[in-house]
């Protein structure tokens, strides 16, 4: 299976927060493939964001994730109780990653939605709102804390540009999109941060 080099995630964090759009992570789970593409992305630099967690190049043993190589997987606890996935940019040492906030499902949708929903029927509404949030994403592909730190070229866990480069079928005749750009979610506590437009989602055209 093809996959993005680590040479991909080293370049710059804002450069990867939108070149990742479109693109296919793969997860691996008991022989199976659960796939998604890529279509909503948030940047984050450790040296000048402050809604960054390793702001100013803070050294936590939350954040030492952040310092490693990129194309490394970046996966920490919010509220107790939601996962979130990034992705490590930049050269080793510059804490900088890309989050994962939303996919579409591309293979493996049942074992998605018994993993994010139970034994309850994938309704209409619970189909709208599967994996438009990073805490859905990590649920439906069952990762944790137990995943910080994977390498995202290895066998596990990657991304790649195509669903043929994970042996999957292709898709349909492409739909226009294009791409939106707007501040991040949830960071008003960063003063100026705040306000940055790094948040990156692909929007289909009517």
């Amino acid at each position: 299976m093809a996959r993005l080099s680590r040479e991909f995630y080293a370049q710059d964090t804002l450069e990867a927060a939108r070149a990742l759009l479109g693109k296919i992570l793969v997860r691996r789970l008991d022989g199976e493939i659960l796939a998604g593409r890529v279509v909503e992305t948030e940047a984050y630099v450790g040296r000048c964001d402050k809604a960054c967690h390793a702001y100013g190049y803070r050294r936590t043993a939350r954040t030492e994730t952040l310092f490693s190589q990129p194309g490394t997987a970046y996966i920490y606890l919010i509220y107790g109780m939601y996962h979130c996935l990034n992705f490590v940019t930049e050269p080793e040492g510059e804490p900088a990653a890309v989050l994962l906030r939303a996919i579409e499902p591309v293979a493996g949708i049942e074992a998605m939605a018994r993993l994010r929903y139970g034994d309850k029927p994938l309704t209409a509404y619970r189909r709208k709102n599967f994996l438009n949030g990073p805490g859905k994403v990590c649920r439906a592909l069952a990762l944790t804390r137990e995943e910080n730190g994977l390498d995202l070229t290895g066998d596990t866990l990657f991304l790649c540009d195509c669903p043929e480069d994970a042996g999957l079928s292709p898709f349909p005749a492409a739909v226009r999109e294009r791409v939106v750009t707007g501040p991040r979610i949830g960071v008003d506590y960063a003063e100026e941060a705040r306000d940055f437009p790094w948040r990156f989602r692909l929007v289909k055209e009517e």
